[in-house]
């Protein structure tokens, strides 16, 4: 069902492709309309419980395809050095994530997520965090990843 690594050779083991969905910044969500147009969105996100998490709009493009269809793909890049030893090649790291996605109906799980996002992204305003996230939450949707499969591939030094 889900696609096989084509290089055997650079596949790196499932905890560590994990471990590099943890570490990574940001990443990029894959989504399909009902008719099959492809969508990816780069996205703000967090790992709980082995399940990606994130922050949207209720309604537009990622939402309407979410609906449609939640069967995502999520990606994320690490280290990555463009090197050149006997030819142009490129030394990387990377993590695909196949999973469904769904909204997150309840109120204390969005606001657990909400305040993990801000501990991520901004934790030297978490005295802020609170009032922001009342604020907003109300207009904000956030979306579960169940993960049910991931692949990590990776070219070292």
């Amino acid at each position: 069902m889900y696609p096989a690594v084509r290089r055997k050779d650079r596949i790196i083991p499932r905890e560590e492709a994990l471990a590099l969905l943890n570490a990574a910044e940001y990443g990029t969500l894959a989504t399909a309309s009902a008719g099959g147009q492809p969508y990816a969105t780069p996205l703000s996100f967090i790992v709980k419980g082995g399940a990606i998490y994130f922050h949207c709009a209720q309604s537009g493009h990622k939402m309407e395809n979410i609906e449609a269809n939640p069967r995502v793909c999520f990606s994320v890049v690490g280290k990555t050095r463009p090197v050149y030893d006997k030819g142009f090649s490129y030394h990387y790291e990377s993590a695909v994530a196949f999973g469904r996605a769904a909204p997150i109906a309840d109120e204390a799980e969005k606001v657990a997520v909400l305040t993990q996002l801000c501990e991520k992204y901004l934790p030297a305003y978490m005295a802020h965090a609170a009032a922001e996230i009342q604020g907003s939450l109300a207009r904000t949707a956030i979306i579960k990843i169940t993960i049910e499969h991931i692949t990590g591939k990776a070219k070292r030094a």
